[in-house]
Formats: structure tokens, C-alpha cells, sequence
């Protein structure tokens, strides 16, 4: 894991990169991406030789780190067997995949359709649900991302789906709780949690009962702040959902395997949703590979009635042969108690502690390996570090953070006003403690942004 600089093929990466790779979510003018020359565990590094510790696992998928052994094997060995083959067969790395993560999905998610990510995983839960309840409506939360295409963007709730929203997707957006800035004027958890609750269901009575056929949430919100639900709501939107006939889907595209310190975010609340989405940390990012975990009544619906819905490369066996090394790599070394474990012994005291120190951490939230930091202006009003969905010069806080951490060869996962923490699930307490170095020289540059 020793870079070799090699700055010559780093310009020619780059200069090809420019010339032709069309990048996503950016003004294509505007960006300079870093050439990458290699990745292995938490670290990659650039063609200068230069290594970063990276608190983002990729897109937060990396959940065992880059180039593990085992998962890479693996791919090698499936790709000498069968490289390919059509999603109508029965396959054996698929069928094990399948077996596999139905053994840890909560309750009765025991059939699985396999998708190429978490985007299409969304699109095809949702076409179950509206196919099993016969009716049009999907409410889904502000504060939410579920991926890039049609429905899915829509279903978002963030500025990420502006440009692409149309107003006719029979979507509708609710506020799920979250206290720290609650819209709901709540002092407390068992006060925001009821309020929230009361909210959903007056959304629910005012749109029609009848015309809803899904309740779409991330168990805990990813990219949008990963703002863990107060205690008791997911059990009261179960509930909702089960009042009024409503399919209840959880996406667990970032929160899953082994993410929270448990397999599924779900299994910290004791919930078990009709339909979950999967995808990121299933084999760690290295093939394309997500899917629907699907309830028994759900499956029922299409026993003897065809589902409309299939993908050329539907459980591919590369994607799948890496999921069932990663799901094995998982449990053989205890990659989700490494999770669970540091996340309370290590990251959670260590954040805390810089919080203590830095005037712009207004609040520290998270479990696991899922973290975020919440950066303000001035913790006593919690205005946030830079405006909404800031850009250019009115960004100009986030971006001196993002770069003084990379100067510190940290490499941040930056959203908004907040900074996550969100390293891979095996990453060990001395990288964490090295990444916390990082972190802290970082936030003194943020500080500078603070008034009092």
C-alpha cells in the first residue's frame, strides 16, 4: 500500500477525464476531479503519491474497504466460471446472494429481486406497491434521497430533484422528525415523535386514504443528515401504514449491511417494512448490484400474476459472487460488531470531544459507522454554516473545511453544512483516531466562519 508517483499518467487520466467522462450532479466546467491511481482499505491515493484517509467509503459503500482480498478473489473466480448469464436461470451465485440476504433481512423479507443499484431498487418497490394496493399516491420525506432516475429522483426530497420534478409523479412529501430543527416547534423526542406522527396521518386523511399506496422512507436519512428517528416513530408510521392498507418501504441503500452496527437499520427499532431496498454495502460497491427485499404478502401478489418489471443484468453473477463474499467477509470478521462497537467506544466520544472544542459543531448525530456533524454559525440560534443548498462564494465555508481537510490528507464526505463521518465498517480505532487529527485542524478552519 505504498504510492508511486507517477505524475505523467496522472495528467494523461486527467486530461482524458475532461476530454470525455460527462460527470454527475455537476456543472461539467466547473469541477476538477482528483485523478485516482489506487485504493486498498480506508486509504486511496493519487498519481503524486499523495494518500487520503477516506471518511466517505466511496459514496458510502466501501463497507469493507477497498480491495479486500477475499471479495476480489471472488470476482476473479465467479468471471473464470461464468462471467454472465440471463436473469431467467437459476444461477448459483445469485441463489446464493439471495439465500444469503434473506437470512438477515428482518421478518418475512425472504424473496429478493435483484436490481443494478439502489436508484432502480426504489423504482421497482414502488411499482410493487402501487401494483399491489391498485392505487397511484407515494408520500415520501423531505430530507430524503433515493436516487437519480425518474421516480426515484421524485421521490427525493431534496434540491437534487427540482430540476427533474414535474409535479406528476403522484408523489407527495411530508416532514419526518428530526429535532434539532424541528418543524414542529418540539422541545423534546416524545414531543416531535407524536407531532410527526400526527402530521403523517393528517397528510395522509387530506390526500385520501384510499389513493396512497406507499409510505417511502430511508430507516435513517443518509445524505441528508443522517438524523436518527426518535424513538417510537417508525413504529407509529408501521402502524399508519397497517391502519390504512399503505405498503410501508424502508430504504436501507446507505443504512444497510452493517452501517448502523447492525445488518439492517431496521433491526435497530424493531421494524419490519413490507419492501426494503438494499444496494452500497451488499458487496461493497465492487460490481453494481441492489435489490428489493420483498414481505410474503407482497410476493403473494404476483404468485400466480406476472411482475411487470425485470433488468437485462438482474442479479448479475459478478455482482452477485462479490455480495456473497462480502456478506461472508462480514460475518466471518466481524465487520457489523466492529461497527456497532467503535461507533459507541470510539467515534461517538471522539466527536463529542471535538464538539466541545469547535464552536461550529452545533450537533453531533449518528450510530456505527453513520455520522454526521451539523456546522452553524452560532450554536445558539443553529443557523447554518452556509445557507440552503449554497453555492459559489456563499459556499465559501464548506469549501475552506473540505479543502483543510484534504490538506490534512482526509478525505471529507461534505453535504450542505455538514461534514459525515462515514468510513468503511472495518476501519480500525487508530485510523479513526487519525482521522479525528484531521477532523479537528479542519474544524478550526471552519470555526473561522462562526459569529458569536
Amino acid at each position: 500500500m505504498t504510492p508511486q508517483p507517477n505524475p505523467q499518467a496522472g495528467a494523461a487520466v486527467k486530461a482524458a477525464d475532461r476530454a470525455h467522462v460527462f460527470h454527475s450532479w455537476s456543472a461539467q466546467d466547473l469541477i476538477d476531479p482528483l485523478a485516482v491511481a489506487g485504493a486498498e482499505g480506508s486509504y486511496f491515493w493519487d498519481y503524486d503519491g499523495r494518500r487520503y484517509l477516506d471518511f466517505t467509503s466511496g459514496l458510502v459503500f466501501t463497507n469493507v474497504g477497498y480491495q479486500h482480498p477475499k471479495v476480489v478473489a471472488a470476482i476473479q473466480e465467479q468471471a473464470a466460471k461464468m462471467t454472465t448469464f440471463a436473469p431467467a436461470f437459476a444461477v448459483e451465485a445469485r441463489s446464493e446472494a439471495a439465500r444469503l440476504i434473506a437470512e438477515r433481512t428482518p421478518g418475512d423479507l425472504d424473496k429478493i429481486f435483484f436490481t443494478n443499484g439502489g436508484a432502480d431498487a426504489i423504482e421497482h418497490a414502488v411499482r410493487m406497491a402501487r401494483l399491489h394496493t391498485g392505487r397511484p399516491k407515494v408520500l415520501s420525506a423531505y430530507r430524503s434521497y433515493h436516487g437519480g432516475t425518474q421516480q426515484a429522483i421524485n421521490i427525493t426530497g431534496d434540491p437534487r430533484r427540482w430540476a427533474s420534478d414535474g409535479a406528476a409523479a403522484g408523489v407527495v412529501h411530508f416532514w419526518a422528525p428530526f429535532l434539532y430543527r424541528s418543524r414542529f416547534y418540539a422541545e423534546t423526542e416524545e414531543q416531535e415523535t407524536a407531532r410527526a406522527l400526527e402530521h403523517l396521518e393528517t397528510t395522509i386523511a387530506f390526500e385520501g386514504p384510499g389513493t396512497v399506496a406507499a409510505i417511502v422512507l430511508e430507516t435513517i436519512p443518509g445524505t441528508a443528515g443522517i438524523m436518527v428517528p426518535p424513538a417510537g416513530y417508525l413504529a407509529g408510521v408501521r402502524e399508519i401504514c397497517d391502519k390504512y392498507g399503505i405498503v410501508f418501504v424502508l430504504d436501507e441503500v446507505m443504512a444497510g449491511f452493517g452501517r448502523t452496527g447492525e445488518w439492517f437499520a431496521a433491526d435497530l427499532f424493531g421494524v419490519v417494512p413490507d419492501l426494503m431496498t438494499f444496494a452500497k454495502g451488499v458487496n461493497s460497491g465492487y460490481v453494481p448490484l441492489g435489490g428489493v427485499a420483498i414481505s410474503g404478502k407482497i410476493a403473494e401478489t404476483f404468485a400466480k400474476r406476472p411482475y411487470p418489471g425485470g433488468l437485462t443484468y438482474s442479479g448479475h453473477p459478478l455482482a452477485c459472487a462479490a455480495a456473497v463474499a462480502t456478506i461472508n467477509v462480514m460475518a466471518e470478521e466481524g465487520v457489523v460488531e466492529n461497527a456497532k462497537r467503535l461507533g459507541a467506544e470510539v467515534v461517538g466520544p471522539a466527536l463529542a470531544s471535538l464538539a466541545e472544542r469547535h464552536p461550529s459543531v452545533g450537533e453531533v448525530r449518528g450510530v456505527g459507522m453513520f455520522w454526521a456533524l451539523d456546522l452553524v454559525k452560532n450554536r445558539e440560534t443553529r443557523e447554518p454554516l452556509v445557507p440552503y443548498n449554497a453555492a459559489g462564494e456563499a459556499n465559501a465555508a464548506m469549501a475552506a473545511f473540505g479543502a483543510a481537510a484534504k490538506k490534512q490528507g482526509l478525505w471529507p464526505f461534505v453535504n450542505m453544512n455538514r461534514t459525515h463521518v462515514v468510513p468503511p465498517c472495518n476501519v480500525s480505532e487508530a485510523e479513526l483516531k487519525e482521522g479525528f487529527a484531521a477532523l479537528d485542524a479542519a474544524l478550526s478552519v471552519a470555526d473561522e466562519y462562526t459569529v458569536a
